[in-house]
């Protein structure tokens, strides 16, 4: 069997699925991995899939790829972009699409499988393949580990896996130390008292009370986190009310935060709930409510093994970088499979963005952004050989 990995990879971009509801997308997973002889485990944590491929004495190495997608909708005009709609965890119904390369990531790992069948002669050890659900909300490796990832298959020695970035095909970057930050959601609700708009002395207004947080919590980062350091906070959604006549009686905003280490990253927690219980007490409000998500941990790639995997790819990819120290502040779970497993981990970046675009100055889409549009046809193969021959490092 010779997998069409292109026509595969459009297939998947077209159509997306949201957080634990992968089910198309894991069917097609096993459906292939089951085809290129592995042995397969569906339904771990609600929607993973996992194939092990033993050849042999050896090292285990876990190569992960995320499966979900965005509620995003596409504008990328490509004659395979989604017009898939899921139902998000409120119950509303949603566009969505593959705004941050999950579909490559899935596609690059069939394709890596693919060729160590093919090659068994020329490697032993054990290769564990993860797909994994849910990275787009920081919950499917977690809920992986919980039902049994770590003890139902071999421990690894090393866990491998690449994220598409908005760099040029043929870039290939790993870094070694912090690579990725941090991340926590929190959701506030300001418990005020609601009343008629026209008397608002009869009210505890929490609307007022949230919009000061809001604007107050835009000093964590510039006064409380030192400028040689790094943290974000994002108020990305604030609801309250029904009608311009009516105060409410709660207001709710959601809080993302990303740091650098943990330090900050306490600190920064520290912060906004400090902020929040004082801008309720000067609003003459109850105590607000904070409830926070199951977050991820800084991403720390293992030194040694970062440079074992940098050197095992700069042969096949001319571009493979040292990333140095460019942490990106974006998140990740697949640390936590490390964690968990008790082994290093070595993550990298993979360019798949049309390298003419660079030399004409034009906008580069980014990640999670409605015209994230990988080149496939290019960056397929370029990911395939980067992750073939990190695996080669451990297993040739």
């Amino acid at each position: 069997m010779t997998l069409d990995l292109l026509a595969l990879y459009q297939d998947l971009h077209a159509h997306p699925e949201l957080g634990f509801q992968e089910h198309r997308t894991a069917g097609i997973v096993a459906t292939e991995l089951e085809g290129l002889g592995l042995d397969v485990t569906t339904g771990i944590g609600g929607t993973g899939v996992v194939g092990v491929l033993t050849n042999g004495a050896g090292p285990v190495v876990w190569l992960r790829a995320d499966m979900d997608g965005l509620p995003v909708e596409e504008q990328t005009g490509l004659s395979y972009a989604s017009t898939h709609h899921g139902t998000d965890e409120t119950g509303h119904e949603v566009p969505t699409m593959h705004a941050c390369g999950h579909d490559i990531h899935v596609t690059w790992l069939l394709g890596t499988l693919e060729r160590l069948v093919a090659t068994q002669s020329e490697w032993h050890g054990t290769v564990v393949a993860v797909f994994q659900p849910a990275e787009e909300v920081i919950s499917g490796a977690r809920a992986m580990i919980d039902d049994g990832l770590v003890d139902r298959f071999p421990k690894p020695d090393v866990v491998l896996g690449q994220h598409s970035a908005p760099a040029p095909v043929g870039m290939v970057a790993v870094g070694s130390g912090p690579v990725m930050a941090s991340s926590d959601r929190l959701t506030v609700t300001f418990n005020g008292r609601g009343a008629h708009g026209s008397a608002p002395q009869a009210s505890l207004d929490p609307v007022v009370t949230a919009a000061s947080a809001v604007v107050r919590l835009q000093t964590v980062v510039a006064r409380e986190v030192a400028p040689s350091d790094a943290g974000v906070v994002t108020v990305g959604s604030f609801h309250a009310g029904t009608r311009a006549n009516i105060i409410p009686d709660k207001a709710v905003i959601e809080i993302s935060t990303r740091a650098r280490n943990e330090d900050t990253r306490a600190r920064i927690i520290a912060s906004i709930e400090r902020i929040v219980h004082a801008e309720s007490a000067a609003g003459g409000l109850d105590a607000p409510t904070i409830e926070r998500a199951p977050g991820a941990d800084v991403l720390v790639n293992d030194s040694a093994n970062a440079a074992k995997v940098l050197d095992a790819v700069r042969p096949v990819v001319a571009k493979a970088v040292d990333l140095e120290s460019g942490l990106a502040m974006a998140s990740e779970d697949v640390g936590q499979l490390a964690t968990a497993a008790g082994a290093p981990i070595v993550y990298w970046f993979t360019g798949i963005t049309d390298p003419e675009l660079f030399r004409t100055g034009a906008d580069i889409p980014s990640n999670h952004s409605p015209f994230y549009a990988p080149q496939a046809e290019t960056a397929i193969p370029v990911g395939v050989e980067a992750l073939v021959a990190a695996v080669g490092a451990y297993l040739r």
